[in-house]
Order: structure tokens, then sequence, then C-alpha cells
């Protein structure tokens, strides 16, 4: 007799994305700090898109940005622009989410990179991995360096470096300085130094390019720097409205730069591990990736407790100071610190030459000194490596020097 055979159905769910995708997605835009508003908002975009999807029989698996532009063509046309960037910035954020998820593949890249770009990439790495400079200063370096590969290409005609001479360098050099202040053409000279040195090092170059790099000059000492008196200081510290979330946390911020002279970029690198609370210290990440500790002052500890109670909301990122818009993030760039000391001068109603968060160390070792703290004190606080780099503080103890100068000679000098 014939064995008994089962015929087990299978049931496959049908194609194209599920509501419980949709959900998990706007679940993915909580974690990331986004508004109820928002939420609600780019999830019924994603549910109209989702619904779309299995209506067109497309596996989810095969979903590219292509689909995402016809949806938004099959929308009618009477919608409004804003409404459609809407729609693209929604569809933009689930395309992301399911690449996370793995639930599509990772885009491919439209085209090989180009000669140029490979280059770059490779002299980036060796900054990184045999200089040991920090991202800050690969970032710094990059533009350069690619405005430099760009004038090689509209002067030559050729991609090739190994054809490059000296007078290119020079020309390059002289046509860029003249629209740069001197201690931004200081850059440019050090990063087309730097690569030019690195591609002889490679080979790509049979003669070191990097000679015909002048230095270029800047007058130690030659001006004064700008400060702010300490009831200044106080006046902007004063000025940040601490009811709100932005005012808690840019107070903090301010007073990290004021109090303990922290950089930009060090400030921007706080993490949350690194304030020490029962020890009472900070670690604060300087130049050259050197570890540093500063004491936690009371009033610098109490703003970073209530930001980071108060204000900082959940998130992946480990860095103290975050976006106050989602994606809920650290913020990025030094120019975010920069912008924080900017808008709290404009509030005081101050409106010094230099208007950076930089402004707030000048003045704190200008302040230090003036009270009586010796140049070898001053260093330790700001974390001087050389003892000149302090010296350019003694030009603003104005009391001291009164003492020390000598009288104007009179009209027919002494006899």
């Amino acid at each position: 007799m014939p064995k008994n055979i089962v015929v087990t159905e299978v049931h496959s769910s049908p194609p194209g994305l599920s509501d419980a995708d949709v959900t998990a997605f706007a679940g993915s835009l909580t974690r990331c700090g986004y508004s109820e508003v928002t939420i609600q908002t780019k999830r019924q975009i994603a549910a109209s898109f989702a619904l779309w999807t299995r209506q067109k029989q497309i596996a989810v698996v095969d979903l590219r940005e292509a689909h995402g532009a016809k949806y938004l063509k099959a929308t009618p046309r009477r919608s409004k622009a804003a409404r459609r960037a809407v729609k693209r910035a929604a569809l933009r954020l689930l395309f992301n989410y399911l690449r996370i998820e793995g639930r599509i593949p990772a885009r491919a890249p439209s085209s090989p990179p180009l000669p140029d770009a490979v280059l770059q990439d490779r002299f980036e790495t060796y900054l990184r991995q045999e200089r040991g400079l920090s991202e800050r200063s690969v970032q710094a370096y990059r533009p350069f360096i690619h405005n430099f590969l760009v004038d090689r290409v509209a002067n030559l005609g050729s991609p090739c470096v190994a054809a490059l001479v000296a007078e290119n360098v020079r020309d390059f050099l002289l046509k860029c300085i003249r629209k740069r202040p001197t201690k931004r053409s200081r850059l440019l000279g050090t990063a087309i130094r730097s690569f030019l040195r690195f591609l002889f090092q490679r080979g790509e170059t049979v003669v070191d390019l990097s000679l015909a790099v002048p230095t270029i000059r800047q007058w130690r000492q030659a001006s004064v720097h700008a400060f702010l008196l300490p009831e200044e200081v106080e006046q902007v510290l004063r000025a940040c409205d601490q009811t709100t979330p932005v005012g808690r946390r840019d107070h903090a911020v301010l007073l990290l730069l004021a109090r303990l002279g922290l950089r930009a970029g060090e400030v921007l690198g706080l993490e949350l591990g690194d304030i020490q609370w029962r020890t009472g210290e900070i670690l604060v990440r300087g130049k050259g990736r050197v570890l540093e500790r500063l004491p936690l002052l009371a009033d610098i500890g109490g703003a970073l407790a209530l930001y980071v109670q108060k204000d900082r909301s959940h998130s992946t990122s480990r860095r103290v100071f975050l976006r106050t818009r989602a994606p809920r993030v650290g913020l990025t760039t030094q120019t975010a610190v920069a912008a924080i000391a900017r808008r709290a001068l404009a509030r005081a109603g101050l409106r010094p030459a230099l208007r950076g968060a930089h402004l707030f160390r000048y003045s704190l070792a200008t302040t230090m000194i003036r009270r009586g703290a010796s140049m070898s004190e001053i260093g330790e606080i700001l974390r001087h490596r050389s003892p000149d780099t302090t010296e350019i503080y003694a030009k603003v103890d104005f009391e001291t020097l009164r003492a020390v100068a000598l009288p104007w000679p009179a009209i027919g000098g002494g006899r």
C-alpha cells in the first residue's frame, strides 16, 4: 500500500512593507528624539508608502530609492511643494532605517571613485595612522588638498601627480594666499607641504616638492588679543535663559569655556564618562589626543547635573552635549560651540573683535595674570605644552608694563 503523503500548506507573507514595519520605524524615530507630532506625520507617510508597496507587489528586499520616487510621482500634482519635501524626507529616513536593520542591501556606489579621491583618501589614512593627527586636523587639511588637486588638473590637463613641478606649487600658493588671512595661509602651506612630502615618500613624485612651499611669516605677538573683563564674562553667563532646555545647555557650555578655558573641540568631545562626579574631576581630551584632568568646579558641576538630568533625553550618543533637534546626537563640529558663544555675546549686548569660543580662554588667562598668577600657573591651567605659547598673555598686564616702560623722549632729546 502506498504510504500516506502529508502535504503541508506554507503561507508566505505578502510582499511589501507591513504595518509592523511601520510601527518599528516609528519606534526608531522615538529613540532618535523626534517630537510626537513629527513622528505621527512621518508614520502616516510611511504607512501610505507601505500600502503602495503591497499594492504593487514589491518585495521588501527589492525596495530602492527609485520606488520612493515612483510613489511620489503617483501622488496628486496639486500637492504643495512643501508637502512633497516632507514626504521625501520621511522616505529618506525610512530607507536608512531599513538598511540599518538589514532589510534592504546597502547602497551600491554609483561609479568607482576617481583617482584623485583615492589619492586623497590614502593621504588622510597616512595622516591618521602614521602621523597620528586627530580627525579635526584631517578635516582642516581636506579642502586645501582637494583644491590643490583640482587646480593641478586644470593647469596641467593631466591627472598624474608625477607631472607636478615646483612652479605649479608656487603658482597655486600665490593665487590662494592673496584671498586668505595670514593664519589661514599658514595652515594652507602646512597642508600642502605635508601632502607633497607624502607623495615623495610614496614614490608618486621623483622630487620632494615640499621644499618648494615657502614659509609664510607671521610676526609673533604683533597685536594684543581680544578679551572680556570679568564683569563682562558674568554678564554673558547671566544672559542665558536657564528656564529653557537650550538655555541650560548653553549655560553649561559657557561655564566650561569661561571657568576652565576649554577649547571648542574639548567641549565637543566631552563624554558622560569623562565627568568624575565622585572625585570632582573632568577628563579633558586635549590636543594630540592627550587626556588631562581638571577640577569639577561647583557651578560647573551644578550646571552639568541640571542639564543631564532635566534636558539630556535618551540618546545612543555618549557625548554630553546633544543637538536640541532630532536626531538627538552629539554636537558634531566646533562651529556649533562657537555659535553658542556668539549667540551668548549678542544676548549680552557685547561686540568684541573676537566672538568665538576662544575669546573665553583668552579672557580667563588675562584675568589670571592681572590677579597675580605666574606664567607657569597660566600654562598649567590652559595646558600649554610650551612656555612660549603662554607668553602672549604677558602683553595684557598693562599696569606692570607701565611700571617698567621708559618715558617718551621730549623734543630735543635728553641732555
